[in-house]
């Protein structure tokens, strides 16, 4: 029963200002049910316009993205890049994002394919699906008419291809170009230009113009011959290697006739060159170059250019700089650059730190998958990731990430339909034993959905003690 004072009160209130209060039934429901009437608890998205990834953890949302419908608005630059330590699905992201992009007409994608199995490169069967070759770059198979690519192509301008000769020959030393050497191999490079007009030169020609300068390169600087020809020993021996070193075949004869720079996919497969050599960042530069000057060009199809291991890029300050130029001048012409590496200190702590940040800051979109917990902080310092997305970082399972696209930060369960599932596990796919039943791919799917309910009540727990801090942060 209601005391007199409290009922005297509520019939005054009620008097002034009407009924305050309203009796209901309680209703019982589920916190999954409760989380769609309390909408504040998903975070907006992305849009609806592009290539579905998955789903939202948090919130059961679909997550869509695409780099070039989000240029402009929501993004500075449509480069992304994907970190994660092995086995934890940032090849299968890299492959379904592919083959959905190619869904849409006004879109091509060069894949630099630096792992294989069973003798052919990771990305073999996608290509065989769409009725494509690879270009095989194999120092074996190049010296009997294997695929080449000519540094010194004519559809490369010179400026274009002296900066290549240099690349190739500071990767090779480990140190920039001195002034004489420098001056050597220009000379070189512009008399063989020059005087070379009924082929294609080739890099043969200018290891033979080192060798052997002509007098006139020496009177153009009032030098004597003998000391041209002593600037440019060191370089000589350098190009030499791609001429008959361990490189031959690949670079030292006319670009290969045939190779369809039109193909909706071109993959260039490099699983048959060693990964920890000084030969993978001079293959990257290479084909970084050649494709600068014979592949972007302004014709309105957008561009995806994905390239996996590329520590060996960013982990160069030479090679750096070239793709540095590639992603300023390719952003104009609607190129979206796509890097993946296993651990960000690969980068930050090797000898190109200062390329690395450029373009690592070039990366609007961030996706990083599940890394060791000092390995998570260090990663979370360099990106500024919220601390949330830091602490749940090691505990993610394989298929969910964390997106960071331009400070919107969501986890994101990556999702394959079977269609693509045969082409995504690729390891899978070529042993016939290690095929899965249909038990073990419901065990699968039921460890998968258990991940997703942990990921969900982290980011949960993790967001609480956010607004809990929050208050009582304001209440001191």
């Amino acid at each position: 029963m209601i005391d007199p004072l409290s009922a005297v009160t509520e019939a005054f209130t009620s008097f002034l200002f009407g009924k305050v209060e309203t009796t209901r039934l309680p209703v019982r429901t589920s916190t999954g049910q409760a989380q769609a009437v309390y909408l504040p608890t998903a975070a907006p998205g992305l849009g609806d316009s592009g290539v579905i990834i998955g789903r939202e953890v948090y919130s059961g949302k679909g997550y869509i993205y695409d780099p070039f419908q989000l240029y402009g608005q929501q993004l500075p630059a449509p480069h992304w890049l994907v970190l994660g330590e092995s086995g934890n699905g940032k090849s299968a992201l890299e492959k379904t994002y592919v083959l959905r992009q190619l869904r849409f007409r006004d879109r091509q994608v060069v894949v630099l394919d630096a792992q294989g199995e069973d003798g052919v490169g990771e990305w073999n069967l996608i290509a065989e699906q769409l009725g494509i070759t690879p270009i095989r770059l194999d120092p074996t198979s190049a010296i009997n008419d294997g695929i080449r690519l000519n540094p010194l192509d004519p559809s490369i301008t010179a400026t274009g291809q002296l900066a290549l000769l240099r690349t190739i020959i500071e990767v090779a030393m480990g140190r920039g170009l001195d002034e004489r050497s420098g001056f050597a191999l220009k000379v070189a490079h512009g008399f063989v230009t020059r005087t070379i007009t009924d082929r294609q030169p080739v890099l043969t020609d200018i290891v033979e113009q080192l060798r052997h300068p002509k007098p006139e390169s020496a009177e153009a600087m009032n030098v004597a011959l003998d000391d041209v020809r002593a600037w440019g020993l060191d370089v000589a021996l350098v190009i030499d290697r791609l001429v008959d070193g361990d490189l031959r075949g690949m670079f030292d004869g006319p670009t290969t006739v045939g190779i369809d720079l039109d193909a909706p996919l071109i993959v260039f497969d490099l699983s048959h060159i060693d990964r920890n050599s000084i030969a993978m960042p001079i293959l990257m530069a290479i084909v970084g170059v050649w494709l600068e000057h014979t592949w972007i060009r302004p014709d309105r199809v957008k561009r995806i250019f994905l390239v996996e291991e590329a520590w060996h890029i960013i982990n160069s300050p030479f090679v750096a700089q070239l793709f540095q130029r590639l992603l300023k001048f390719g952003r104009r012409l609607g190129l979206s650059f796509v890097a993946v590496v296993h651990h960000l200190s690969d980068v930050v702590d090797g000898a190109a730190a200062r390329e690395a940040a450029a373009i690592l800051k070039m990366a609007s979109t961030r996706t990083i998958y599940a890394q060791k917990t000092d390995e998570a902080r260090a990663t979370g310092r360099v990106l500024g990731l919220p601390r949330w997305a830091v602490e749940i970082i090691p505990t993610l399972t394989p298929g969910i990430a964390v997106w960071d696209v331009n400070g919107n930060v969501q986890v994101v369960k990556h999702l394959i339909t079977e269609t693509e599932r045969p082409l995504v596990y690729t390891d899978r796919a070529m042993t016939e034993s290690s095929a899965l039943s249909d038990e073990a791919l419901a065990l699968e799917q039921a460890a998968e959905a258990e991940a997703e309910e942990r990921a969900a009540r982290a980011v949960e727990q993790h967001l609480e003690d956010e607004v809990v801090g929050s208050s009582e942060s304001t209440v001191a």
